[in-house]
């Protein structure tokens, strides 16, 4: 567990790098929705929400960086990023299996971070307590 404690910066770091790609989405959402799920959206309120959802996505990249670099806020960054991308992935499974097949390494992605991140969150929880007698 010593080598995740030594790498968890690096690893939130380059973590937050590849989520805050979604910024584009903020920029050209039609790009992005092309590239990400296949299709298009010509509703004008599709468009101010897959914008809206770019960028709430880039934060929790934002997040992630911001985490990396400091460490009393770490958890509480790990925590949150960890739960939005449980929920993404979630609701894809529930909701989008028919985007599965463009989405997959998105989901692969995510699946990795949460679970390399509650690894390093469980790993703090167990040495904080201590030993157990």
């Amino acid at each position: 567990m010593n080598r995740l404690d030594s790498s968890i910066k690096w690893i939130m770091l380059a973590a937050g790098i590849v989520t805050c790609t979604t910024f584009a989405a903020t920029i050209a959402p039609q790009a992005a929705l092309s590239a990400m799920f296949g299709t298009h959206l010509t509703e004008p309120l599709a468009d101010l929400i897959v914008r809206s959802w770019g960028l709430l996505v880039f934060l929790m990249g934002a997040l992630l960086i911001y985490g990396a670099f400091n460490e009393p806020s770490r958890r509480l960054c790990i925590i949150t990023v960890g739960a939005s991308k449980i929920g993404f992935v979630l609701l894809i499974i529930m909701f989008g299996k028919q985007y599965l097949e463009t989405l997959w390494t998105t989901v692969l992605f995510d699946s990795m971070v949460v679970i390399v991140l509650g690894v390093y969150l469980s790993a703090g929880s167990k040495k904080a307590a201590g030993p157990v007698a």
